[in-house]
């Protein structure tokens, strides 16, 4: 059995990658699992902390590791939150929504993009980054139930729908699918 690690606690982010993993034949478990730290994710842009969280899993378990840092970024906050994306909105998202579409609001600008970044790392330290993104705009008002994080308030181009409101949907076009559709070759070959 192929067995690879998800350098996630992250319930959500598990979830999604379960469903891209299982056309590959991998046994998958997560650093939550496994009881794992959570490393300092103190990098300036995504693929240094997708960089960070797979190094640290793959040594500490001895597995192969993927890890993923992603998030969201609002042309009407200059790009932000972007790679602050979870600590932006702490434990707060309704609040963190609030501001985002506040700021949308208040310029009339509502572009925004999701951006992925997820690392292969190997326990030897080898690592492989791939970048996906998925452009879109802001909704009015929070919508859907389905997701997690920003979801509730990002409508991807060419859709109506928020991520939230997609559901198994989001998982073939969203900003991870892109990333994942790039690692695609090289979890075959496993």
């Amino acid at each position: 059995m192929k067995q690879i690690v998800i350098a996630t606690h992250n319930p959500g982010k598990l979830k999604e990658f379960i469903t891209l993993l299982a056309p590959f034949g991998f046994t998958v478990t997560s650093s939550g699992e496994l009881e794992l730290p959570s490393p300092s994710e103190t990098a300036r842009d995504f693929a240094g902390n997708a960089r960070i969280k797979a190094l640290t899993a793959a040594k500490a378990s001895g597995l192969p590791a993927l890890a993923d840092d992603s998030g969201l970024s609002v042309l009407a906050l200059n790009g932000q939150p972007g790679v602050f994306s979870a600590r932006y909105a702490g434990d707060d998202y309704p609040g963190a929504f609030a501001k985002i579409i506040a700021a949308a609001k208040s310029k009339d600008v509502w572009d925004a993009w999701f951006t992925c970044a997820l690392c292969l790392a190997q326990p030897d330290g080898s690592t492989a980054t791939y970048i996906g993104e998925a452009p879109g705009r802001i909704a009015p008002e929070a919508r859907g139930e389905g997701g997690f994080g920003y979801d509730a308030i990002f409508i991807p181009n060419g859709y109506e729908q928020t991520y939230a409101e997609l559901g198994d949907e989001k998982e073939s076009i969203s900003h991870r699918a892109r990333a994942f559709e790039q690692i695609e070759a090289v979890l075959a070959a496993k």
